[in-house]
């Protein structure tokens, strides 16, 4: 089989979950490197016309991180739908994980190869249900939450570190001198040097906060909504903007609280249960519905760390007037 056939074959197999482990390695191996074989770029174009990916056969910048984010949620969709035989289960869990990497490295061959004279974009994004880590080229750690996707450009505008989020990040930002690094949610900016931080940005969310853990970070203005003026956070505060009020609340606060998820605990105390179904569906990947809207002021002190979503349904179930049924793959929770 020649080079561009066995490439093609890998890519269609590995877009539809069809992997057995010796061509999923392959796969790996032409992500890990994707400058080295810029067929991989002729390949993912024929995919885009075969499977209707795209609109255009060749995208612009900003069309490109859709298409791809679009790829991407496909192969993660049909990661935990598609029911498949044998040893092929095994890998269905590793090729979601690559999924991420392929965000990230398909745009840079294509970014570098069709728009040199623009900025070079690269999204990373964390399925439901999962935690990613992402390492940015300036060495700074992300954690990425569930649900939640980063998109960052390694030459900013005016020399910039740039980061725009959507969901909730967790930050270890490595320092370098006279070099700003910024995250950027749609109501306020964080910038830092060098330091540990927690950003929730969720767009479904009625609050975007920011905790932070060592060093220093300023709140200002973005974009599209103006601060009163910017707050400065020291080590051991949380900043809770309402995105309705346009309030600003700053606490002292034990900051494991609010980022224990990336290491896959979950802490929360006298959290409402509409706050901790939200949060259950996003760690657990589910869909959970209520059937009666009084229960969701009933309020919870806990911890999860390695339960399955059932065993902390049934440990609600216990301490709360609550029941719960699963119908179509679905949580229903009633009241009692």
């Amino acid at each position: 089989m020649t080079d561009t056939k066995k490439i093609s074959n890998a890519i269609r197999n590995y877009v539809h979950n069809e992997c057995d482990k010796e061509e999923l390695d392959y796969a790996f191996s032409l992500f890990e490197e994707p400058y080295k074989n810029l067929e991989i770029r002729t390949q993912l174009y024929n995919l885009w016309e075969t499977e209707n990916y795209g609109q255009c056969s060749v995208p612009g910048p900003d069309e490109f991180n859709d298409i791809l984010l679009r790829i991407h949620r496909k192969i993660n969709f049909a990661g935990t739908q598609k029911k498949v035989n044998g040893g092929k289960n095994l890998y269905l869990g590793l090729a979601k994980i690559a999924a991420i990497l392929l965000i990230g490295a398909l745009i840079g061959v294509l970014a570098v190869n069709n728009w040199t004279s623009s900025p070079v974009y690269y999204t990373s994004y964390a399925p439901n249900g999962s935690v990613s880590q992402v390492v940015l080229p300036d060495n700074s750690l992300v954690y990425l939450n569930s649900g939640s996707e980063l998109k960052y450009v390694i030459n900013g505008k005016r020399g910039l570190r740039e980061v725009y989020l959507s969901g909730e990040a967790w930050f270890d930002v490595e320092h370098v001198e006279d070099d700003q690094f910024v995250v950027h949610t749609p109501f306020y900016n964080v910038n830092v040097v060098g330091t540990q931080f927690n950003v929730k940005a969720y767009p479904e969310d009625n609050t975007v906060s920011t905790t932070l853990e060592r060093g220093t970070v300023q709140i200002t203005s973005s974009d599209q909504f103006k601060l009163a003026e910017d707050v400065v956070l020291k080590p051991g505060q949380h900043l809770v903007f309402d995105r309705q009020s346009k309030n600003i609340r700053l606490m002292n606060v034990n900051t494991r609280y609010y980022t224990s998820w990336k290491d896959n605990k979950l802490i929360f105390i006298n959290m409402s249960l509409k706050e901790l179904v939200t949060m259950l569906e996003r760690k657990y990947g589910v869909e959970i519905e209520m059937t009666d809207s009084s229960i969701l002021n009933y309020h919870y002190d806990g911890t999860i760390k390695n339960e399955t979503i059932l065993e902390v349904l049934d440990v609600l179930k216990e301490t709360l007037p609550i029941s719960y049924v699963i119908e179509n793959q679905k949580v229903i929770i009633r009241h009692e």
